[in-house]
């Protein structure tokens, strides 16, 4: 005989059966317009510098750099994210490669326009850690602490050297108070109105950047922790984001990504503006180590960290797998 209404009568492991079912019913789908490249070039080399903390990440050349710039192109991620590394002699106190026209990061900006033109969003950090002797994102002031004041003045002036130099988007890493205000004001008073700002809204003094202090051969004594957020806090990153977007941000990011999946949400679901997530250094040389030693899938793990990230409500994610991913994705 025959029963019905046998438990359980309901069975969502249907909706899992086969790769095409759960394919058709996935909520979250990686696609690689989501993606943008965080790129180093290197003044003064002649081939790519591996960095031995990030595996299969490279100081670019000013040509190898054009090649990944197409390279990404072709693959249909949105943008690359430039940072500048300039020869050791030319740090000093202010930073001022950051703003010569001909300091690496805004001859790297132009290089890479005039291989890709609008094809790719060229973005540019507007940041002075890489530039300064001292390594901090800003000028000190005669106590050796950061004067978030003077370098605000730095950033505008980085501001208009970046636009000048083709970034269709300034980053300001730096988390000075009020620094996208200054930036919006300094781009408009010479007409660019059409550069955008992607404001490092939530940026947190996290320990996995440390492979990253090695990509920009980075000068730093000492910690961030007096301008970057405090790990244990929630409601200063809110209270970050609502200044920001009243200054004038165009699009808000949550960096690190994946430690701070939470605050990605809140954010995500506070703003209509388009949110971003930076997937930093620490978090893939994590999966890279991981996988060289034979504990994980690499490619899983990484198309799982990813999409964890656009679950949480990042429309874009910065990550140093996005075209090798984007290739892949174009290939399902």
């Amino acid at each position: 005989m025959t029963t019905y209404g046998s438990f359980p009568g309901t069975r969502p492991r249907r909706l899992r059966s086969n790769p095409v079912m759960r394919r058709m019913v996935a909520e979250t789908r990686l696609h690689p317009a989501d993606l943008i490249l965080p790129a180093f070039v290197r003044e003064g080399v002649s081939e790519p510098v591996p960095i031995t903390s990030m595996p299969g990440v490279v100081q670019h050349t000013r040509d190898s750099l054009k090649k990944a710039a197409a390279e990404a192109v072709a693959a249909g991620i949105s943008g690359i994210m430039l940072f500048g590394v300039p020869e050791e002699s030319k740090k000093d106190p202010q930073g001022t490669p950051g703003t010569d026209p001909d300091g690496i990061l805004q001859v790297a900006l132009r290089d890479v326009r005039a291989e890709v033109g609008d094809d790719l969003l060229v973005m540019s950090d507007l940041c002075l850690d890489e530039t300064t002797d001292h390594g901090h994102c800003g000028v000190l002031d005669d106590q050796g602490r950061v004067d978030n004041d003077a370098t605000l003045e730095r950033y505008a002036e980085m501001a208009q050297v970046q636009a000048d130099a083709g970034a269709h988007v300034v980053g300001p890493s730096g988390m000075m108070d009020g620094q996208v205000g200054v930036i919006r004001d300094a781009l408009d008073q010479i007409g660019r109105e059409d550069v955008a700002v992607l404001a490092y809204t939530v940026k947190y003094a996290s320990a996995f950047y440390g492979p990253f202090r090695e990509a920009v051969a980075s000068s730093l004594q000492g910690d961030r922790r007096t301008y970057q957020q405090d790990p244990a806090n929630v409601r200063e990153s809110m209270r970050e984001l609502a200044l920001d977007l009243e200054e004038g941000a165009d699009m808000v990011m949550v960096k690190p990504a994946g430690p701070y999946l939470d605050i990605l949400a809140r954010v995500a679901d506070a703003v209509d503006v388009p949110v971003a997530a930076y997937q930093i250094s620490g978090e893939y040389s994590m999966i890279e180590a991981a996988a060289e030693k034979g504990w994980i899938d690499r490619d899983r793990a990484i198309l799982e960290s990813l999409t964890g990230i656009r679950r949480a409500g990042a429309r874009n994610i910065l990550t140093y797998w996005a075209t090798e991913v984007a290739q892949k994705l174009n290939r399902q």
